[in-house]
C-alpha cells in the first residue's frame, strides 16, 4: 500500500477498504497502557449537575408522535441528554470495568462528545452559554458565558453539537477509522431524535453551517480544547424545538471562556491518512436546504414499551445463538422503520435524501424463504440499482403493497455473510445480516467530497433504527464495521471499476448469547443524587 497521502476523498475510501487478501491499515498491535480517556472533562469550567429521570414517564416506543412538548427545564434537559448520550450500564469482569451508553459506538469507544447552546435557564445560567455534556457525571460544565445566542431562536428551542475525538477511534481502528466516528456521529444524531420524542420536542440537523463555522462556535479552534495530538473536530450541529422551524441563520457571538481540556492518552500514534480525510472532507458553509424526499412508512403495529426503557436496555449482542428466528411481521415493522420518512423519528432530524439501499442476508424469518434481498429507500435510485448489479437477479416484489422489498435469489447465504464480515459468525448466526450500499458517486458529485460524512451519518442513524427495533421485537442487534468491501461488491455483480455504489456498513439480528461472566451494573450508581433518585422512585 501506497504512503502517499490519498487525494482525494474517494482514494481515502479506497485505500481503508478490507479485503481476503489485506485489512486496511491499522495499529500493529493494542497498547493498552495509550488507550484513550473515554470522558471528556474541563477542569476549571462550572459543572452544573443534571437531574436523572430514571422515572420519568415516556411515551410507547410505538407511538412517539403527539406528545405534548415538555418545558425546556434542567429536568427535560436531564432526560434528553441521558436518553441522547449518556451511560445504560457498567460491564465489569476481573479488574476491568467499562461503560455501556445509549448511543451505540463501533468497539464502544465513544469518539462523540456531545454540546448544547441554551438560553438562559433556572438552575443553569443566567445568560446564554455554551455547555459540555459530560456523560460520566450527567451534568454540563460551562465552556463559555456567551454575550447573546449564536441565533434568533424561539422559547423552548436551543441547539445540540456534535464532535468526534478521532484518536479513540483509530487507537483500535488506525486508518478506517474515520469511517467509524462517521458512523457514531449519526448514532448519536438518532439517539438525539429519539430522546427528544420523549419530550415533545423535534431534533433537526442544520444543513447550512460549514466546519469552520461549528468549530469557532463549540471552541474546537482553541488551544484549550484538547491536547495536540487528540484534536477534536466538528461534525454537526442540531436545532431542538417543541415546534418544527426554518433553518435559523448563524451570527458570530463573543463570550468568556472557561476550562482545560483533560488529556485522553499518555502516548499516540498519528494517522496522516486521518488528518488527509478530514481535510478533503471539510464542510463549507452552504445555504440550507429544502425538505428531502420522504417516503411515508407503513402503518404497522409496534412495541407499547415506554421509549425511556427501551433506549436504556438496547446492548450490542456479541454472539448469536444460531437458532432464534424472527417472524416476517416482526421484520417488515423493522424495515419499515428504516424508510426516510420525513414525519418519523429520527428521519425527521435528517435533512439530506436518503442514499443508501439495504441488502438483506436473511438466514431465519419465519415466513420468508432463506436468500437474499433488496430494501430500496430512494424510489428513484430502483432502476439504475437494477442495471448495476446482477443480471441473475429475479427482483420479484416480496411484500407487495406493504414495502418495496424485492428478493433478488434465493439460497443459504449464512456462510457467504460471515465470510464478507471478515469471519465473524455472527452474521450468520441470527435471523438476518444486512449491508448499507450507497449511491457513492452521485451523492458525492451533487453534493461535494464532504458528503462522504453524511452517507456514514445516514448509515449510523439506520443502525440506530436497527438496534432500537431489534431490542422492540425481542431479540438484539450489532453492527459490523469489519467487512471486506469489495467482495460485497461483486458478489452482488457491482463493475469492480466503478465506484457508483459503495457499501459504508454492515448490520446484523437475532438472538443474543449473554456471557455470565461479564456483570452489569447500574448506569449511575457511581453518583450520589442516582441513589437519591432510586429511592424516590421505590416511596
Amino acid at each position: 500500500m501506497s504512503d502517499d497521502l490519498p487525494g482525494d476523498i474517494r482514494a481515502y475510501h479506497s485505500r481503508t477498504k478490507h479485503s481476503s487478501r489485506h485489512y486496511a491499515l491499522g495499529p500493529a498491535f493494542l497498547d493498552w497502557d495509550s488507550q484513550p480517556d473515554p470522558f471528556r472533562s474541563f477542569e476549571g469550567a462550572r459543572r452544573i449537575d443534571l437531574p436523572l429521570g430514571l422515572d420519568a414517564d415516556t411515551p410507547p416506543f410505538g407511538r412517539l408522535d403527539g406528545r405534548p412538548a415538555a418545558a425546556l427545564d434542567r429536568s427535560g434537559l436531564g432526560l434528553f441528554l441521558e436518553l441522547a448520550l449518556g451511560l445504560s450500564a457498567w460491564k465489569e469482569t476481573g479488574d476491568a470495568r467499562w461503560a455501556l451508553r445509549n448511543n451505540p459506538s463501533s468497539g464502544n469507544l465513544h469518539p462523540t462528545e456531545g454540546w448544547v447552546i441554551l438560553p438562559p435557564l433556572a438552575g443553569i445560567g443566567d445568560g446564554p452559554g455554551l455547555y459540555h455534556y459530560s456523560a460520566f457525571h450527567h451534568a454540563l460544565e460551562e465552556r463559555c458565558r456567551l454575550e447573546a445566542m449564536p441565533a434568533d431562536l424561539p422559547p423552548g428551542a436551543f441547539l445540540l453539537g456534535l464532535s468526534s475525538i478521532v484518536w479513540r477511534e483509530a487507537w483500535k481502528y488506525g486508518e478506517r477509522a474515520f469511517r467509524y466516528c462517521q458512523h457514531d456521529c449519526g448514532h448519536a444524531l438518532a439517539a438525539a431524535s429519539y430522546a427528544a420524542a420523549c419530550l415533545g420536542w423535534r431534533v433537526r440537523a442544520l444543513s447550512g453551517p460549514g466546519d469552520e463555522d461549528l468549530a469557532a462556535l463549540l471552541g474546537l479552534d482553541r488551544a484549550d480544547s484538547c491536547h495536540r495530538y487528540e484534536p477534536e473536530h466538528p461534525d454537526l450541529l442540531a436545532l431542538v424545538s417543541p415546534l418544527p422551524l426554518d433553518e435559523p441563520a448563524l451570527i458570530p457571538v463573543g463570550g468568556t471562556w472557561a476550562g482545560q481540556a483533560n488529556r485522553l492518552s499518555e502516548d499516540h500514534e498519528v494517522w496522516p491518512v486521518i488528518g488527509q480525510a478530514l481535510r478533503l472532507s471539510e464542510k463549507p458553509t452552504q445555504p440550507p436546504l429544502a425538505s428531502p424526499p420522504s417516503v411515508p412508512s407503513p402503518s404497522l403495529p409496534a412495541s407499547a414499551e415506554p421509549t425511556a426503557s427501551l433506549i436504556r436496555r438496547r446492548r450490542s449482542a456479541q454472539a448469536m445463538d444460531g437458532a432464534t428466528a424472527m417472524d416476517k411481521a416482526a421484520l417488515l415493522r423493522l424495515l419499515a422503520a428504516t424508510l426516510p420518512d420525513a414525519a418519523r423519528v429520527p428521519w425527521s432530524s435528517f435533512p439530506w435524501p436518503a442514499r443508501l439501499a439495504l441488502f438483506l442476508f436473511v438466514h431465519r424469518v419465519e415466513g420468508l424463504a432463506p436468500g437474499l434481498y433488496a430494501l430500496i429507500r430512494d424510489p428513484s435510485s430502483l432502476e439504475r440499482l437494477k442495471a448495476a448489479c446482477s443480471p441473475a437477479f429475479t427482483w420479484d416484489e416480496a411484500a407487495p403493497g406493504v414495502l418495496p422489498l424485492y428478493r433478488l435469489a434465493l439460497d443459504d447465504y449464512r456462510w457467504p455473510s460471515i465470510a464478507l464480515s471478515c469471519q465473524q459468525s455472527i452474521a450468520g448466526r441470527g435471523a438476518f445480516s444486512l449491508g448499507m450500499v450507497a449511491e457513492f458517486d452521485r451523492t458525492l458529485e451533487e453534493e461535494g467530497q464532504w458528503a462522504y460524512r453524511r452517507l456514514f451519518w445516514e448509515a449510523g442513524i439506520l443502525g440506530q433504527v436497527l438496534y432500537l427495533e431489534a431490542t422492540a421485537a425481542g431479540l438484539s442487534g450489532t453492527g459490523i464495521g469489519c467487512y471486506l468491501d469489495d467482495e460485497v461488491h461483486e458478489m452482488l455483480g457491482l463493475d469492480p471499476d466503478s465506484t457508483a455504489w459503495q457499501s459504508l456498513y454492515h448490520f446484523t439480528v437475532g438472538g443474543a448469547v449473554e456471557d455470565r461472566r461479564i456483570g452489569t451494573s447500574p448506569a449511575y450508581a457511581h453518583l450520589a443524587r442516582a441513589a437519591a433518585t432510586a429511592s424516590r422512585a421505590v416511596s
